[in-house]
């Protein structure tokens, strides 16, 4: 227990039983009681000879020590918390009989004088102005309560207790593998400086994503050698639950570490000023998403990008096994170092009760179980399971494709170590436009990618996440992105021409702020480190300006007769199902369709001889590609010279 609470206890208990006695000369029955189980209370040792460690009460004096009428106060207002005893006293002389200190009884036992000066000297003590007590309740001032902050008085106990308000803090170290070149950097060094020494200052960690910016700001603390308070804020604090958890960092000793949450709609919201808190506070958000009032100090602290050789090391240092793939694990994981190091202990812990090396399947397995995404309207996350075997298309198509995989898989050996786009906007990532009509293969090249490098495919249809609401667009395509960097999943923008089309001229505020949502999605897809793709059916109505922001732009034309006859194999499983009339080239050249509706149409004549009880034959998929014209709105063919009319 606490030696100088205990202290400050028995002295108040003491200081009770004293107003008692002066006010009941003659006390007798449950005063006479309540005086014996004060004075009781109030018999304790005085200090030790030797000195005891600082507690939680001395760290709450670091901003300036408290009065003794103040600690008065403040013990009075946890006494109830303390023992049963003291909440029976407190209950018998409260006007409503609540097992609180009531402000009358606590003006009374600090024979404070007028009520109205007081009053006046409650509301300005540091007790009040830094949230540690507060007054509660509603009627006559002075019949409230006087309450502390949210369970601080366990804290002030040395228990781990924190206010029900929000989820247990992270107390843990942060990871600061592979960070040193970053703590090295100026701000970085400035920040740290400032959590060492206790400054009084306010530093504001921002990146692409408050999660970043988090982990970056428990690894910062970690590097200082204190005790951290990580908190994931889902919502935005008032002001008084912010005073209540500042005291109980102080009381702790901690630094307090507050993942801030992008504000609702457009804009910024404001945080709370921290005024005179004796100690620095780390807050990590996303950039432009918070403002700052008051005169206490703020440092900015940017989210540096880690090297490729920073994350092939950390790669390599967390999973060992896999040392000789750490370009390829960097290149397709371009993780913080506290996300790989969590990633490769689920791999090892696999490998090793399974008694095998680790893969890097189990990486992407990994991943997927790691990076659980909570998607809005207008997307759609697939595991991809298509392959290059399913893709038709032209070798020259297909070289594109190939090559922007291992434009994003070698891009840390060319942009950094042989230096290529130094210190150039938009260098990582890779971009590229898919145009062609619908059904030729745009969505399926997609997953073939996003197959080939071991991750999902999300789905993302602008038309539906562009909103009429001002500042909407905006944070729709924030939570895309966020999404598609916490599951490392390649993007898929499909109806790009939401967005991308052809800038208008500004002749009313929807005009501008159109072009500030294509603003921002250009800028986030510079910012983007994976692999981005644009989809449109017409290529000519994408602005010109845009294409050239993409490393590849791939033509996906209607097949050839040679093609549609691949597609028709393709998606036939097996040639034993079809009747012997059937003639797959005969097909691909009466009916010049895409891919789609070859798929669509393989699929409906299979139904059709399933419900016939025979085999697949000619006739089943004549009825099949008319119900694909039909659908699709245009004149069919006819068929073949001697089959069937049905």
């Amino acid at each position: 227990m606490s030696e100088r609470l205990t202290i400050e206890i028995a002295r108040t208990a003491g200081r009770l039983a004293a107003f008692l006695t002066a006010s009941f000369p003659q006390a007798e029955g449950l005063v006479a009681q309540n005086i014996a189980f004060l004075r009781a209370q109030a018999q304790i040792q005085g200090p030790s000879s030797t000195p005891s460690p600082r507690e939680p009460l001395d760290h709450l004096e670091t901003a300036g020590p408290l009065s003794a009428a103040e600690l008065d106060v403040l013990v009075l207002a946890g006494l109830s918390d303390e023992h049963e005893g003291y909440a029976a006293v407190l209950r018998s002389l409260h006007p409503r009989s609540e097992p609180r200190a009531a402000v009358g009884l606590v003006a009374q036992v600090l024979r404070s004088g007028r009520r109205a000066d007081f009053r006046a000297w409650l509301e300005q003590t540091p007790l009040a102005r830094r949230g540690l007590v507060r007054v509660t309740g509603s009627g006559p001032y002075f019949e409230r309560s006087l309450e502390l902050a949210e369970e601080l008085w366990p804290v002030l106990h040395g228990q781990n207790v924190w206010p029900t308000f929000l989820a247990p803090p992270r107390t843990e170290a942060g990871d600061t593998l592979g960070l040193a070149d970053w703590f090295t950097s100026e701000h970085a060094a400035r920040a740290a400086r400032a959590v060492r020494e206790r400054h009084g200052c306010t530093i504001v960690i921002t990146g692409d994503s408050e999660e970043v910016a988090f982990t970056r700001g428990l690894a910062l603390v970690q590097a200082t050698q204190r005790t951290v308070a990580g908190c994931r804020l889902t919502n935005a604090l008032d002001p008084d639950q912010l005073r209540t958890l500042l005291v109980h960092a102080l009381a702790r000793q901690s630094v307090l570490v507050l993942r801030i949450p992008p504000p609702e709609g457009a804009g910024t919201f404001e945080l709370p000023p921290l005024g005179d808190y004796p100690d620095a506070v780390v807050l990590c958000l996303r950039h432009g998403t918070v403002a700052l009032r008051g005169a206490r100090p703020v440092l900015g602290l940017p989210v540096e990008r880690l090297s490729s050789e920073v994350r092939r090391a950390v790669w390599r240092s967390a999973l060992p096994a896999l040392a000789g793939l750490s370009e390829r694990l960097a290149a397709r994981y371009p993780l913080e170092p506290a996300q790989a190091v969590e990633i490769a202990s689920d791999v090892n812990s696999v490998a090793a009760a399974e008694g095998r090396a680790p893969t890097l399947d189990d990486v992407a397995h990994a991943m997927r179980t790691r990076s659980a995404v909570s998607l809005s309207s207008g997307v759609q996350l697939i595991r991809p399971n298509a392959d290059w075997r399913q893709l038709v298309l032209s070798e020259e198509r297909e070289a594109l494709l190939r090559a922007a995989i291992d434009r994003l898989e070698l891009q840390s050996r060319v942009l950094d170590d042989w230096a290529f786009l130094a210190h150039r906007p938009g260098a990582r990532g890779v971009r590229l436009l898919f145009a062609g009509p619908p059904g030729t293969g745009k969505t399926l090249s997609a997953e073939v990618l996003a197959r080939t490098l071991n991750v999902d495919l999300l789905v993302v249809d602008l038309s539906r996440v562009v909103s009429k609401w001002i500042g909407e667009t905006e944070k729709n395509l924030a939570a895309v992105f966020d999404a598609a960097e916490r599951a490392q999943a390649v993007l898929f923008f499909d109806e790009a021409d939401a967005l991308f089309g052809k800038r208008t001229e500004v002749s009313d505020a929807h005009d501008r702020y159109a072009n500030l949502e294509t603003a921002y999605l250009l800028a986030r897809l510079e910012r983007f480190e994976g692999l981005a793709i644009l989809a449109t059916n017409l290529r000519q109505n994408l602005d010109p300006a845009f294409l050239r922001r993409l490393e590849f732009v791939v033509e996906f034309d209607e097949p050839d007769r040679a093609e549609r006859q691949r597609l028709w194999s393709c998606h036939i499983p097996s040639e034993s199902l079809l009747d012997s009339d059937v003639n797959l080239a005969e097909l691909a050249a009466l009916y010049p369709i895409v891919g789609g509706l070859i798929r669509n149409a393989a699929v409906a004549a299979a139904f059709l001889a399933a419900a016939d009880g025979t085999k697949i034959g000619r006739s089943h998929f004549l009825r099949a590609i008319r119900r694909e014209y039909e659908k699709s709105g245009k004149a069919f063919p006819g068929v073949p010279h001697g089959s069937s009319r049905s």
